[in-house]
């Protein structure tokens, strides 16, 4: 087997070999339903203290909090929920146009949850006290607003709340919302007494406990995330429970100073809560160890409120999901610097971001992820279609060369140094690289993993169908040669048991016939270890990709043909004719020899 042959083979393996450990080494695992009888959570996160002016009013309060007070509706045509007056909190929201599975039937996903239900997910906004005041002077999380006007939250109808503390300070809160998920809090205090005050508002995202449906896979972050003047950070929920205590906070927390702009929230695999105040803030994140509460914080700067005056602050909250649409819109219309990367692109994010910017186009313009995925293939090629040129050209005139290097190695014998010497004369005598047969394969390796990315992160692979039976490009095909594919009355096995393995679809079948027509464009290699390796090649990464995204193995299946349809012509255009079906007849009657 010639050395070019070698390296490509070489490359092929090693790049699939690090695909089969990390799939197997870091699988996803089954997703757990909530336990709607999980023992309720009483205990309220109060407001943070991040700013030294600001007297310490103490991170968690220890008495329980009954769930008793008004709500106003929230209706929009995306999401549905409501705002208790108990502390002005954001904590329940749905999102309408997202349902928990592809049953028509099945729930809407739920992004926010009150207090005493099994999974508490909410938002507090509020005052920290300073100079001249006590934490019972400024609004918390156990404050009863008052209502003034609407009573329902809409795009076109925004709400107020008030609150009198009874000592000459009166507190309003209005809230609005847009037509997507962007919520505007613009929180004000007006100072009608005889004295001058200190304060600082600030937002706070509370979660009790992990999400009931992690994924914990290494491929996506779920967890804290924030941007701080132009710097991404993210933050595992294992991490922040492994944060040093910090006294000023009551806590485990990590503070950090925004002098600009940024957001700080948290991210769950196509959801998302994020705190956008306006201007200079301190971004907190929190674990309380006590009631396994995690925290994130934006407390703005401590404002004096001088008798007869009033001040303002204004934070935005998104609650919704991760549509790079509308994320994008928000960043480039709306001034919300990097909030596109609050989508986990990954460590190949130059490939993932334009990879996704057209597949998002191809998609908009054909109205079908699956054909979008073919389409992305074909494009790609053609970009890479100067490298499988020469690549493809460099194996013809290598086949040209046969006799030739066969010849060198008579003349050499056992003399290696000598063989690969006239070996490196012939090359450089004939303008032929040996090595160029490896830059298509090497170029796939970060398209493949990118691909895989973008698939299993982005909200718009989620449940997209194709044709036919593969109706979510982002799970594996749901088919079986278990059941002759829907043939038989017999469920296949789920996902992550050891049968699922056999368990082959329609199209991991294919992919595996896709690459082992690739093969018969060379005749096979002599050595009989090569042979066997080659042999096996297609069928073990048949069953390797089979519990992969239906998405990637469409992707993969139509590199091949094109791979195939490219190299075929190349070559033939260079003078050596690759005879597939007289390849595929040695491979039988080898087989038949080896009987014998």
């Amino acid at each position: 087997m010639d050395d070019q042959n070698k390296n490509l083979l070489l490359a092929t393996g090693l790049s699939f070999a690090v695909i089969l450990v990390w799939f197997l080494m870091f699988p996803p695992p089954e997703q757990t339903a909530t336990d709607p009888n999980a023992t309720e959570v009483t205990a309220e996160v109060t407001a943070p203290v991040a700013d030294p002016a600001v007297a310490d009013t103490g991170t968690v309060a220890n008495a329980a909090v009954t769930e008793d007070a008004a709500r106003l509706m929230i209706d929009t045509p995306r999401v549905s929920g409501s705002i208790s007056l108990m502390g002005g909190r954001v904590d329940e929201l749905s999102l309408k146009d997202y349902r928990e599975t592809q049953d028509e039937d099945s729930d809407i996903v739920t992004m926010l949850s009150p207090l005493n239900s099994a999974n508490p997910y909410y938002t507090l906004f509020g005052w920290a006290p300073g100079q001249g005041l006590s934490i019972d002077q400024v609004p918390g999380a156990n404050t009863i607003w008052s209502v003034t006007g609407n009573q329902t939250l809409t795009p076109d109808a925004p709400i107020t709340l008030t609150w009198d503390n009874g000592s000459g300070l009166t507190f309003r809160r209005e809230m609005s919302i847009d037509e997507n998920y962007m919520f505007s809090i613009s929180q004000s205090v007006e100072n009608t007494g005889g004295a001058t005050v200190s304060l600082a508002p600030y937002g706070v995202i509370a979660r009790h406990g992990e999400p009931a449906d992690l994924k914990n896979f290494f491929i996506l972050h779920e967890g804290l995330i924030a941007m701080t003047d132009g710097e991404l950070s993210e933050v595992d929920y294992d991490d922040v429970a492994d944060l040093g205590y910090d006294a000023s906070q009551g806590a485990r927390a990590e503070v950090t100073q925004v002098s600009e702009t940024g957001w700080t929230g948290f991210t769950d695999h196509y959801w998302m809560s994020t705190l956008i105040p306006e201007g200079p803030f301190k971004s907190v994140r929190k674990y309380v160890d006590q009631l396994d509460v995690y925290q994130t914080e934006a407390v703005q700067p401590t404002q004096t409120l001088a008798p007869g005056e009033t001040i303002t602050a204004d934070t935005r909250l998104f609650a919704g999901a991760k549509e790079w649409e509308a994320i994008r819109t928000y960043e480039n219309d709306e001034n919300v610097p990097g909030f596109l990367d609050s989508i986990d692109w990954g460590w190949f994010f130059f490939f993932t971001k334009p990879i996704f910017w057209l597949l998002h186009t191809l998609n908009a313009m054909i109205g079908n992820m699956g054909w979008a995925i073919i389409g992305l293939t074909v494009v790609i090629k053609i970009l890479v279609f100067p490298l499988a040129y020469k690549s493809y050209a460099s194996m013809a005139k290598m086949k040209e060369l046969q006799p030739q290097m066969e010849e060198l190695k008579k003349a050499a014998g056992d003399d290696r140094q000598k063989m690969q010497q006239g070996m490196m004369e012939l090359y450089k005598k004939e303008k032929v690289n040996p090595a160029a047969g490896c830059l298509p394969i090497l170029i796939q390796i970060p398209i493949f993993f990118s691909l895989y990315k973008v698939i299993f992160v982005t909200l718009e692979l989620r449940h997209a169908p194709w044709a036919g039976w593969i109706t979510d490009l982002s799970a594996p095909d749901p088919s079986s040669i278990l059941n002759l594919f829907g043939l038989l009355a017999f469920t296949p096995p789920e996902p992550g048991s050891l049968l699922a393995i056999i368990s082959l679809g329609v199209l991991p079948i294919l992919l595996g016939v896709s690459m082992w027509l690739q093969q018969k464009l060379n005749p096979a290699p002599t050595d009989p270890t090569q042979q066997m390796i080659f042999a096996w090649m297609p069928w073990v990464f048949m069953f390797m990709l089979g519990g992969f995204a239906s998405g990637l193995v469409l992707y993969w299946i139509t590199n091949n043909m094109i791979t195939f349809t490219q190299q075929y012509l190349i070559m033939r255009s260079h003078g050596y004719k690759p005879d597939v079906f007289g390849n595929i007849k040695s491979s039988f009657k080898r087989k038949e020899k080896a009987k014998e």
